[in-house]
């Protein structure tokens, strides 16, 4: 009886770490738990979701956020495991904060109804976008407290109040420090006490707080900021603060957020970091080199499970962004079309190596139109009064953000300069006939015009992508055939030990 316990030990000790092993595989790695994304859609030509979402698996993160209830994207995530952080823009925050019935409708249209038909995994709903930005003059002040509640009496009616949070994503201009120092840290006065209501409802519900920390927008700010104090292995002068010493802007700016919390009773309050990166193109420190540095340095830190002086257990964080989007406003400035970690057609910026300890690897399956490009004809004069409108006309609707000042494309000679705009205008609008005529000014070539670090792009196409390979193992396997697989191998695994031993 005792040889017939112990094998059965064995069997489901076999089946048991099988099961771990297999689903370890699938996700990417061990730490793919606290390695979020963010999944903007601003772009022109859009991934199809299904490549999106195997981009995501195969590069490790188990967790995205979207800015909306995009359908497509969220369809795409069903069944996929992948942790969803579903936003809701800032322009709905009035209409939900004056109905709780609005509030219910919107929870079942883009919650429940994604959750039990699509099998999609929402786990948090944040509610608003940086509402209460200093620029944004108080606009969303009154509403986005009330949303918040109304968003949760939605969803604990719909019978999802343990299984789907809510919170919002702030900017970290909510708090201040007087003496510069992160001990110094508290609310900005003028929403001091909204933010203390609103972190009392986190707290007691035990819902996180989310911050977006960028570094980068710091030293874009301010001409006399330590460049080296933006980076997680920077030789900057270290700030000290009292028994702590701070090397780096993120963990001073995100203990200042700590701070803050403690001073106001608020010390145990789950904080996520909901965004952060550094874009690639668009300004003079925009970079590919950067943004590389400063990304790998932030995700050797989930890879390490490193923490800041203040509070010892890291956040889990959400990169900003996981694709380039040629859409996004520019008002910040031409960088916010660059944050992706892959280019606009999920191809790699640069090798990052994730925590799971594997390189970024690209999109899959993703087709594009033919190889030709749409430049400044050689006959052409530069001095002719059409190119002004020309060039004009096709910045205005395309992307021509890699040109401007310190950016990829900034050290062109005029004809290229030209040639650029023109390809942009030409590939955004599918190579359609028509679309490289520009006053007899341009022509079709089949040599690629890119040099250096400036890119003429061949624009993706949308209806040819091969959606076949992004059936990933992870995503097509039920929990039915993994169980079985596990069983065929413990069940062989056990019966050459046997025959080993002559049983």
């Amino acid at each position: 009886m005792g040889s017939i316990h112990h094998h059965l030990t064995l069997f489901w000790l076999i089946i048991f770490y099988m099961l771990i092993f297999q689903t370890n595989k699938n996700k990417g790695g061990l730490f793919v738990e606290s390695t979020g994304c963010n999944w903007g859609t601003r772009a022109s030509h859009p991934l199809p979701g299904d490549i999106i979402v195997r981009l995501l698996q195969d590069n490790g993160f188990g967790k995205v956020k979207l800015f909306e209830a995009d359908p497509l994207a969220l369809q795409a995530l069903g069944r996929s495991g992948v942790e969803v952080m579903l936003g809701i823009p800032n322009e709905f925050l009035a209409p939900l904060a004056a109905s709780v019935q609005a509030a219910e409708s919107w929870v079942m249209q883009n919650v429940s109804a994604y959750i039990s038909k699509d099998g999609v995994n929402i786990t948090c709903v944040a509610v608003g976008n940086e509402p209460f930005l200093k620029s944004y003059k108080g606009m969303f002040e009154n509403a986005t407290f009330p949303a918040m509640q109304n968003i949760q009496a939605a969803l604990i009616k719909a019978g999802l109040g343990r299984q789907v949070k809510v919170t919002v994503p702030l900017n970290a201009d909510v708090y201040e420090s007087q003496s510069g120092l992160p001990s110094g840290g508290n609310f900005r006065p003028d929403i001091q006490n909204l933010m203390v209501s609103i972190i009392n409802f986190l707290q007691e519900s035990n819902y996180p707080l989310t911050i977006n920390i960028y570094p980068f927008l710091s030293l874009n700010a301010d001409p006399n900021f330590p460049i080296e104090f933006a980076f997680f292995n920077g030789s900057a002068t270290p700030l000290v603060d009292g028994l702590r010493t701070y090397t780096n802007v993120f963990d001073a700016n995100y203990d200042t957020l700590i701070w803050a919390l403690e001073k106001n009773g608020f010390g145990s309050v789950q904080v996520i970091v909901g965004e952060i990166g550094w874009p690639t193109d668009g300004d003079k420190q925009a970079t590919l080199d950067y943004s590389r540095r400063f990304n790998q340095g932030l995700l050797d830190r989930v890879a390490q499970g490193k923490g800041t002086p203040k509070r010892s257990t890291p956040p889990d964080i959400y990169i900003f962004g996981l694709i380039d989007e040629d859409m996004k406003s520019v008002q910040p400035g031409n960088f916010e079309r660059h944050w992706g970690i892959f280019y606009y057609d999920g191809t790699v910026k640069y090798n990052l190596q994730m925590p799971n300890g594997r390189n970024l690897v690209p999109a899959k399956g993703v087709k594009y139109l033919e190889k030709q490009w749409c430049v400044l004809s050689p006959t052409a004069n530069i001095a002719d009064p059409n190119i002004v409108n020309s060039v004009n006309y096709g910045c205005q609707n395309a992307d021509c953000t890699s040109l401007g000042y310190g950016s990829s494309c900034n050290a062109l000679d005029t004809r290229s300069n030209i040639s650029y705009a023109f390809n942009q205008y030409y590939q955004t609008f599918n190579q359609q006939k028509g679309t490289c005529e520009f006053s007899n000014l341009s022509t079709i070539t089949k040599t690629d015009p890119s040099e250096g670090t400036c890119r003429f792009e061949i624009m993706i196409d949308l209806g040819k992508h091969d959606l076949s390979v992004n059936v990933s193992e992870g995503s097509s396997l039920s929990s039915c055939n993994l169980i079985c697989r596990s069983l065929i191998m413990a069940v062989f695994v056990m019966f050459l030990w046997r025959r080993e031993r002559g049983l």
